[in-house]
């Protein structure tokens, strides 16, 4: 074999085994990347229901606010109700019940309470507590527990504070 054929065989054989080098990291760089956890996230997912993927909570859930709940109370369980959180005051023209909103009515609005229901709502810090009837629907802010009428907030003393803590109590 002359000088020339050797060389060429040489060229060759090192082109070829850079040609193998090269699949072979590119196959396991391939394999690599399906090991990652993002890779492993998505073959979780990938066999999952609709239903488990909701299940399984993901970072940006957690910086969005949850709906809030309301357990829906019976008449016979609303005797034993009692509840703390903040009220404030309101006024409206007409109430969910039918009847014309007057503030000087001893009056509340409860979310899930039965119209007509009679609440013992105490002024926390100041132990000042007002008998109200509930006959609306509300209140619809986050936090809150309860809405009376001017003049109930007026008898806790909280018409210049505007909200106050205050623990419920069902007495008919």
């Amino acid at each position: 074999m002359s000088r020339i054929a050797s060389a060429e065989t040489a060229r060759m054989s090192l082109a070829s085994s850079s040609r193998l080098l090269l699949a072979v990291l590119g196959a396991a760089s391939l394999a690599a990347c399906s090991q990652s956890p993002v890779g492993r996230q998505k073959a979780d997912l990938a066999g999952t229901t609709r239903q488990a993927a909701v299940e399984r909570p993901h970072r940006v859930a957690a910086l969005h606010p949850r709906p809030i709940s309301r357990a829906r109370v019976t008449d016979r369980d609303a005797k034993q109700t009692a509840s703390q959180g903040i009220a404030s005051f309101y006024s409206d023209t007409q109430t969910a019940s039918g009847e014309k909103f007057d503030r000087n009515e001893l009056t509340a609005a409860h979310p899930t309470l039965p119209f007509g229901t009679k609440l013992r709502v105490t002024e926390t810090s100041s132990g000042r507590f007002v008998t109200v009837r509930v006959n609306d629907r509300g209140p619809f802010v986050r936090g809150r527990v309860v809405d009376i009428s001017p003049s109930a907030a007026e008898a806790l003393g909280m018409v210049d504070k505007g909200i106050t803590n205050v623990r419920l109590e069902v007495v008919q």
